[in-house]
């Protein structure tokens, strides 16, 4: 391959990459088992210790 087209298929490439990566966060974020983990996690400043 030349420069060129590297240079051509780098950003298509990172684009997906990222895609991939937002859409694995956001899932993992918002699946069922973890819910209760993140309501803890969001009342702990909360706690008095």
């Amino acid at each position: 391959m030349t420069y060129e087209q590297l240079s051509s298929i780098a950003p298509t490439v990172g684009l997906i990459f990222f895609m991939v990566f937002f859409v694995s966060v956001i899932a993992y974020t918002f699946w069922p088992r973890n819910r209760d983990k993140f309501r803890r996690a969001a009342k702990m400043p909360l706690d008095e210790e």
